[in-house]
């Protein structure tokens, strides 16, 4: 919605590097199932053509470092069903800084818990394809929700000068994105689906009518 336009971001929980391979395994079986290996190919080829660009990379979920995480699976489910806007900061650390933005982003999380309470703020940081990213989340149910976050500047209060220091030492540069949830285009497990089921599984448009013969 915000940011880079026309991108689209596909996401998939994976618990080990070996689950990963299943799961595109898994994938490309059912696709072979349904329109045979030409077809399958044929499909991926025909996505490819529609893309001006395409990047892969897995992230690794930081819990040490997110505020306010959800407690159990139960809560994560509930806070993924619930939302329907992410907002993101991508953060671009320099080389060899890394530990020095972790060290910040620990204290960010003791300062947001105490400022914004209950407000999830998921952090994940790429061990491939870009290396030295983190992505700062956080899931609303409304843009509106996001006037009722407290900025940086007030979490951090008289902390927030020697914090834009250190940043400044550590970080090679920061976009902040703006993405909706697609649930037409989405595949989510059954227990966040639970959440609201007319949101992630709304019936399809009815089909148009036939165009009435000419007299």
């Amino acid at each position: 919605m915000y940011g880079e336009p026309n991108t689209v971001y596909f996401v998939s929980t994976r618990t080990t590097y070996g689950a990963a391979e299943e799961g595109m395994k898994a994938f490309e079986g059912a696709a072979t199932k349904a329109l045979g290996a030409a077809g399958m190919h044929k499909l991926f080829n025909d996505f490819d053509a529609t893309a001006d660009s395409e990047r892969s990379e897995l992230r690794r979920r930081r819990w040490d470092l997110s505020a306010s995480a959800p407690a159990d699976a139960a809560a994560y489910n509930q806070l993924i069903g619930q939302s329907r806007y992410l907002r993101t900061a991508i953060v671009r650390t320099r080389p060899g800084r890394i530990l020095d933005y972790e060290a910040q982003l620990r204290l960010n999380k003791d300062a947001q818990e105490r400022a914004n309470p209950g407000v999830a703020s998921m952090v994940s940081q790429t061990v491939t394809g870009q290396m030295g990213v983190f992505y700062i989340t956080s899931l609303v149910k409304s843009l509106g929700d996001l006037d009722n976050i407290k900025p940086l500047q007030d979490v951090l209060g008289s902390s927030y000068a020697s914090y834009q220091k250190a940043v400044a030492e550590s970080v090679a540069g920061t976009e902040i994105i703006i993405g909706r949830f697609l649930p037409e285009l989405s595949n989510p497990p059954e227990e966040t689906v639970a959440v609201d089921p007319k949101f992630w599984r709304s019936a399809p448009p009815p089909p148009p009518k036939p165009a009435e013969a000419k007299k």
